[in-house]
């Protein structure tokens, strides 16, 4: 059994909690444990994530959070920065299923967050599955 990290940046409550559900679901099915850590937004995922990898607690990573665009550049500086630094964890070999949704608006956001609908929390989390056990299976 594999011990899961779900690092989440709750900035939409209702959102996060869809997203959470279904990681949680996906983690339980497929016979691991995990734990949830809260962050204060998405660009803090990645060091939350580096800082957990360090204390050899956990087998994978679930990286969960919502970003709205707005009227600002700022959407793209924490969409592009926060997949940039999870990608480059996952090539230090991290397993890392990325969950972090970048989207125009709330009704995106919700479609992809439900677990009945697009399940993006459940396919972060059967992704990192899927890259711990490559992993394994690669080390031999």
């Amino acid at each position: 059994m594999a011990h899961f990290l779900i690092v989440e940046a709750r900035f939409y409550d209702h959102l996060n909690d869809l997203l959470l559900e279904g990681a949680r679901a996906a983690i339980k099915a497929a016979g691991h444990s995990h734990e949830t850590l809260t962050v204060p937004g998405a660009l803090e995922i990645p060091a939350a994530i580096a800082m957990a990898s360090e204390t050899q607690r956990f087998d994978g990573f679930v990286a969960i959070g919502v970003i709205i665009r707005g009227e600002t550049y700022h959407f793209e500086v924490v969409s592009n920065e926060s997949a940039r630094a999870i990608m480059a964890l996952t090539l230090d070999g991290l397993p890392i299923g990325n969950g972090i949704l970048t989207v125009e608006n709330e009704a995106q956001a919700l479609t992809r967050a439900k677990k009945d609908e697009k399940d993006k929390g459940g396919d972060a989390a059967r992704a990192a599955i899927a890259m711990l056990e490559i992993s394994e299976k690669l080390a031999g």
